[in-house]
């Protein structure tokens, strides 16, 4: 069974994405987020503290537990171990291309120096300006620096004397001038005082601030509010223009110190895989510990995924979908397509059962014919040497017939001591014509 994509392609070298849908982005910076592939999402507040769910613990809490909210949790927000530099480090070995921080989510306070409101991390006992930090630290190891924003404001409504939601008329910045004003005023601050910001993330109403954005930075892209940015799920098909899905490697946006359960690192891969393969970027987030520490739960599958990212980065990064997104080989294994965005080399992403190192393969590929000048090899190995095995040749080899490219290829690199890897394989086809 394959899975088709929606495009419609008359040969390999005019398959692109749709960039049809109406946009407020420039489109040379829409084009290149589209080539950006993996952002790290980062959900940190100072409810951090209780390892609750960000912000939503106050819809609907009585008005003791909202203003203990208020007043004391950040009187206790410390984090004594936050190493921004660290955590950019660490993206950066993982292949992430840009970061979005949680500057204010939904309960108002603000991970910025504000003149808006006293409910931010520099009235804490940390005091300091958490948002710069990251900024400068993100900045120095070459990621793009995104912010994400809601335009719902707990802190206000209560100010307000309305109850705390995300439903009712007032809790929208169009129905409450105050809000708007007070939104503006703190998007203003993020979009001048950290000089330029590649994209903003509007968790919620963005009719009014997405406008601004582009009036104060026009090459700012507005992420939500401006395209499609699926949650917990990746679409069916390709969306129409630039898309982002984002994920939770646990079950909770900010750090859940019980009760979680993580996705395994090859899930993680997986998912990237299948963003890529329809177009899509994927954006992993992380929840920091109220100490400023990342959960080592969450780094060691990030780990996972930057080994396998090191390896078969030319598949994700720079590529472009397929009229055929996935196809069956075997009851154990799939394949996934992408091809690179300059050139007729297709790659075939490999799931399913683990392929044993130092194992022959044969795979059938109906959808790929190859060329005279066809070279076939797997990611990351240069199919001259199978380790302590002088005489066996593990060079990938292929023949065509009217069905279907035959390729024989054998996994090579030692990627683990117990020489166990888990995770896909991807075949390289260079100078391939799609059939598919």
């Amino acid at each position: 069974m394959t899975e088709q994509s929606t495009a419609e392609t008359p040969g390999l070298a005019n398959v692109v994405q749709s960039a049809s849908v109406h946009s407020g982005n420039d489109p040379a910076r829409a084009a290149w987020f589209t080539e950006q592939a993996l952002g790290l999402f980062i959900h940190w507040s100072l409810d951090s503290q209780l390892g609750s769910v960000i912000s939503h613990s106050m819809v609907g809490a009585s008005e003791d537990y909202l203003t203990r909210f208020i007043h004391d949790l950040p009187k206790t927000f410390n984090p004594t171990r936050f190493d921004p530099d660290e955590w950019a480090r660490q993206a950066k070995v993982a292949g992430v291309k840009y970061v979005v921080f949680t500057t204010k989510h939904h309960s108002g306070f603000c991970m910025f120096e504000t003149a808006t409101t006293d409910f931010n991390s520099l009235n804490t006992p940390y005091g300091q300006d958490i948002t710069r930090q990251i900024v400068d630290a993100f900045r120095r190891w070459g990621i793009a620096i995104g912010f994400y924003f809601s335009p719902d404001d707990f802190w206000l409504l209560h100010r307000q004397g309305h109850p705390v939601s995300r439903a009712r008329p007032e809790a929208n910045p169009r129905n409450n001038p105050e809000l708007m004003a007070h939104n503006k005023a703190q998007v203003t601050e993020l979009l001048t005082n950290y000089g330029f910001i590649d994209m903003l993330f509007f968790d919620g109403e963005a009719e009014g601030l997405k406008q601004l954005t582009w009036e104060l930075s026009p090459q700012t892209l507005v992420t939500r509010g401006d395209m499609a940015t699926p949650e917990q799920h990746i679409p069916n098909q390709p969306l129409p223009g630039p898309w982002e899905a984002n994920f939770t490697l646990g079950t909770q946006w900010a750090y859940k110190p019980t009760h979680e359960t993580y996705k395994s690192g090859t899930k993680l891969i997986e998912m990237l895989i299948e963003t890529r393969a329809k177009g899509g970027n994927l954006l992993l987030n992380v929840g920091p510990k109220p100490d400023g520490e990342l959960p080592f739960q969450q780094t060691d599958r990030i780990m996972e995924l930057a080994l396998w990212l090191f390896v078969n980065h030319e598949a994700i990064y720079n590529v472009r979908p397929l009229p055929v997104i996935r196809a069956a080989l075997t009851l154990d294994h799939d394949v996934w397509y992408t091809r690179a965005a300059q050139s007729d080399t297709i790659y075939a992403i490999i799931t399913g059962k683990p392929w044993p190192k130092g194992e022959r393969k044969v795979i059938r590929l109906e959808e790929v014919r190859a060329s005279e000048a066809t070279e076939v090899e797997v990611l990351g190995q240069s199919g001259q040497v199978l380790e302590y095995r002088p005489k066996v040749n593990p060079k990938a080899s292929w023949y065509q017939d009217e069905h279907a490219l035959h390729i024989s290829a054998m996994r090579a690199q030692r990627l683990h001591n117990d020489n166990k890897w888990p995770n896909p394989v991807v075949i390289r086809i260079t100078n391939a014509v799609w059939v598919g």
